[in-house]
Order: structure tokens, then sequence, then C-alpha cells
């Protein structure tokens, strides 16, 4: 496993670093120490040619400017929490609202935008990247100091392994997510428009227009949001379907089934051969096409247009606080938060095969 460290630029003085580590298969993986952003993931496609998968800037001032949240560690908790308000131990707490009325992907600035501190630990099978940060209490207005360790492990079998570790001094709220985008063509200029993706799940999340959950579960059966068999994301982008058409698309929460052996989902690129297999211990996956764009910005010289990518973020159902049935996103302290998400990259001659 090769690993290399190189200036990526500035924030206020300190030093933003790149971080990559190489496979003996020439798989490799670029994260920041700024927020943990993935930069980079290269993989073969059919014919043996490697290509960025991911979408990402080359520049600190665009991760900073822009919030499609590329790559990025997203805490404290992911997704919205509506009006940024909840009880906890009898207290209500008010958090910074930064999206509408709404608190969103931790609040701003928030994991995504802080410096973590890195170090690497160099094995036989894998490398692993591990970042560290301490979210004081009272940050975007969340109670209890918080010690976060995430770990990237890139191994020989082409798996990316997200481990994600937390303790807290008070009960606080801990959901957090990557929310990478992929696009397997190695094409941004791209759409996904025909990948096919295959989700786990039997229950979709109700989503209201600003997208906090009503706190229902949608059967799949007979919709457009059927994804237990592969299908290509145009038809949830052209759908009629009143939550997908509202939404131009993908941007909701799969309760996921967790069936035995089988994958919680696979995305896939019949025209470049790649195919990424996700496998978690989260209860929901959350699919988010690239509705729209945050602001005219490029990669590489080209305007970023929507479907440029595919987010496919692993963690609790969103606003889980106030709903009853949409699981515990409460860490007490003496507790250690854990979770793993596994990314696996593989070639296919088809992704109907």
């Amino acid at each position: 496993m090769e690993f290399e460290k190189k200036i990526f630029g500035d924030l206020s003085g300190e030093t933003i670093y790149e971080y990559t580590l190489t496979n003996s298969q020439g798989v490799s993986l670029s994260a920041l120490n700024l927020g943990g952003v993935v930069t980079s993931i290269k993989t073969p496609d059919k014919d043996g040619r490697f290509s960025n998968i991911t979408l990402g800037f080359d520049n600190v001032e665009d991760y900073l400017t822009y919030r499609p949240f590329y790559g990025a560690l997203v805490g404290r908790v992911a997704g919205r929490i509506a009006e940024g308000r909840f009880n906890l131990e009898g207290k209500e707490y008010q958090l910074q609202v930064n999206e509408g009325g709404n608190h969103h992907h931790g609040g701003n600035p928030a994991f995504e935008s802080h410096i973590w501190d890195v170090s690497i630990e160099e094995g036989e099978a894998s490398t692993h990247l591990i970042f560290k940060y301490f979210s004081p209490a009272g940050e975007n207005g969340y109670p209890g100091n918080l010690v976060v360790t995430i770990t990237y492990t890139l191994s020989e079998a082409n798996e990316w392994k997200i481990s994600y570790h937390a303790e807290t001094d008070e009960p606080t709220l801990f959901n957090p997510t990557n929310h990478v985008y992929f696009n397997l063509s190695g094409d941004h200029t791209k759409t996904i428009k025909e990948h096919t993706l295959q989700v786990n799940s039997d229950l979709v999340g109700e989503l209201k227009e600003d997208g906090i959950p009503t706190g229902k579960f949608l059967p799949v059966n007979d919709t457009d949001f059927d994804l237990r068999e592969p299908v290509k994301l145009s038809k949830g982008i052209t759908s009629q379907h009143p939550q997908l058409a509202d939404k131009k698309g993908f941007d909701h929460p799969f309760f996921l089934a967790h069936r035995g052996s089988e994958p919680d989902a696979v995305l896939c690129d019949s025209e470049s051969g790649r195919k990424v297999i996700v496998t978690t211990d989260c209860d929901a996956l959350v699919v988010y096409t690239h509705n729209g764009v945050s602001g005219e910005y490029e990669i590489n010289g080209n305007r970023v247009e929507p479907y440029a990518g595919v987010a496919l973020e692993t963690q609790t159902m969103p606003d889980a606080i106030n709903q009853d049935n949409f699981g515990n996103i409460i860490l007490y302290p003496g507790e250690t938060f854990h979770s793993e998400t596994i990314y696996q990259f593989e070639q296919v001659k088809g992704c109907l095969e």
C-alpha cells in the first residue's frame, strides 16, 4: 500500500493537506484534513482505465464557498432537524437554523468546514487514515463536548471502510455520514441518469416540501421508489410520483431491510463497467441525485449541472430525535458511538447480469 501527503491549500494560515492511499491494484483514495473531504477515488473501468469516480473541487476556496458537501464528513447530525428544535432529558434545545426554518447537516460551519487532526496506520492488507475532531459544547447549539474519531480504511480487496466513533460528557445527538457523490463514468460532464441503483429497502420516508420527514413510512411497492431490483436513476428523476416530482429526483431516506448477506445498496454504470456495493450497520440510506446545484461552480473548468453525481448517505433516519419510530441518535456519557459503512469497488461487463 502506497501513501502520499501533499499540500492542497491554505485556510487562515493553516495548511490543508491531501492524503492519498493507493493499493497494489492501483485503486486510490484521497482525502483532506479539511472536513475529512474525499477529493478522489480512482478505480478502473472494465477496460482497465482509471478515473476519479467522485465529485470534488481542486481548491480550498470552493469547498468553503459552496455547500454541496462533496465527499465531506457531515455532523453532528446529518440531514434536517425540524426548526432546529428538540427535547433531550426534559430540556428544550434550539440549534442553529441554517436552511429555511430548519437545521441542516450540523449547521454552518460544521464538520465539513473544520480542520481535523490526521494520523496514519499502515498494515499489510489495508491502510488507515484516522481523523479526529473535538466539537465543543454549544457548537451550533449542540450540548456536550464531543470527541469524534473517524477512520477511512482502503484495503487490498478494493474496499473503502468508514468507521465512526464518538464520546460525549453530556447527553447529546450524533448521527454522522459521509456525503460522497459518485459518478461511475469517471466524467462529471455526463449525468448519472443511466446508472442503475438497487436498494435493499421496503420503505421510504415521506417528506414535506422543506425536506423534513412527515414521520410516515411509505411502502415502495408499485411505486418508482421500488429499487429492490436494479433500476435506472432516470426513472426516479423523471417520475410523476408527487414525492419525486417535487424534488425533481431522489432526496429521500430509505429504511434498510438488512436481509442476511444481501448488500444494502448497489450502484452500477454499464458503460464503464464500474460497480459500488454498499454495506452498512446504519438503519437508513439517503439517496440524493444532485437535483440542484448551490451555485454556479465548476469542476475542471466545466460548470457542474444537476444529476452530475449521486450521494449514498448511510445514517439513522433524518429528524429521528423528533420522530418516535425513526431510531435513536442520542449519545450518553459513558457510551461509545460506533458505526461502519463499506463501499466496495468492482468491475462488471453489465449491470443487469
